[in-house]
């Protein structure tokens, strides 16, 4: 049985505690009948709070559970006695992860290395005992504060893939198969359009302990940034990539027309995409013999100029070397 336990959206609800209420204690001692108010004040109610987990990189836990709820605030008592603090909920979350209401799909927050960590909805107060309500004229209330109550919230947890490489390609372009022979991580590949439906991870290492990661994007099609194809749902993790490299395959009829329409929707959808670092990777080299290729490198180094590109095959890993070398020194 295969699991698929890459999740990028969720919904959840959150609620936190409510405060516990004020104590209407009168002090009462064996030579002190008339001691007065001693009511303690009611504990605040638990926040709910979202922490960034760097050992996470999936939104999976959240099919098993999607209620948070924070612990009440204590009641006060007498001797002016505070009530318990209720306990906060933490839900983790990994890095990249966009908190939104769910109602008004505003955005609240992005959880990053930045921002570890945030209170998303606070617990109330506790009410105040009947000690802070004594006066001249009213030497012994009998009154106290009921704590505030929590409030409940319904949030969108949608992840943006964090990676170092993002590639960018047509359906069918060999994205997955590429990353499947740089890293370990193993997509499903298969000889039809749309493969891949969810990213990918890998981590691509190389010698010297150096290493980065890398994110097979599912394919893109003409028109994605107006959402064809779940062009919105695809695109928004080529955000969180710090460099792009786009997959053409060498078989294809016009390459730059190619790389041209990619990165037009690209820029459709946010054009501060087209500020990222790209290179290009002609995929598929292993389809041509060599005398085509060196006459296929003319014609690229024309079309695409000072555009960085690399020629190679994930089926004979010609060129791949040269690849992960490239991107390494793009990187940094």
């Amino acid at each position: 049985m295969i699991v698929d336990n890459f999740v990028d959206y969720v919904k959840i609800n959150v609620k936190s505690g409510s405060g516990g209420k004020g104590s209407t204690h009168l002090r009462r001692e064996k030579y002190i009948p008339k001691g007065g108010p001693d009511g303690g004040d009611g504990g605040r109610g638990g926040h709910v709070i979202i922490r960034a987990n760097p050992q996470l990189w999936t939104l999976f836990t959240f099919k098993f559970k999607r209620h948070f709820k924070a612990g009440d605030g204590g009641d006060g008592s007498g001797s002016r006695k505070s009530g318990s603090q209720g306990k906060d909920v933490i839900v983790e979350v990994p890095y990249g992860t966009i908190i939104k209401d769910s109602i008004s799909n505003e955005v609240i927050e992005e959880i990053n290395k930045d921002n570890t960590e945030l209170i998303i909805l606070e617990g109330g107060l506790g009410g105040r005992g009947n000690f802070h309500f004594k006066s001249s004229t009213n030497q012994t209330p009998r009154y106290s504060q009921k704590g505030i109550s929590g409030k409940e919230m319904n949030l969108v947890l949608e992840l943006k893939v964090l990676a170092d490489v993002g590639l960018v390609g047509f359906p069918n372009a060999g994205k997955s198969t590429l990353l499947s022979v740089l890293s370990s991580a193993k997509p499903k590949i298969a000889n039809y359009e749309f493969t891949t439906l969810k990213p990918n991870l890998g981590i691509v290492s190389m010698s010297d302990y150096r290493s980065f990661v890398m994110a097979d994007i599912p394919g893109i099609i003409e028109g994605a940034s107006e959402g064809k194809g779940l062009g919105h749902y695809f695109l928004r993790h080529i955000e969180r990539n710090s460099i792009l490299l786009y997959v053409i395959p060498v078989d294809t009829k016009d390459l730059k027309k190619e790389f041209d329409i990619l990165n037009n929707e690209l820029k459709k959808y946010n054009p501060e995409l087209i500020d990222k670092d790209f290179a290009v990777f002609i995929s598929k080299s292993d389809l041509m013999d060599q005398e085509l290729l060196l006459e296929l490198e003319i014609i690229i180094k024309y079309q695409f100029k000072e555009i960085p590109y690399f020629i190679g095959s994930s089926i004979n890993m010609n060129g791949i070397k040269n690849l992960k070398e490239g991107l390494w020194k793009i990187l940094n």
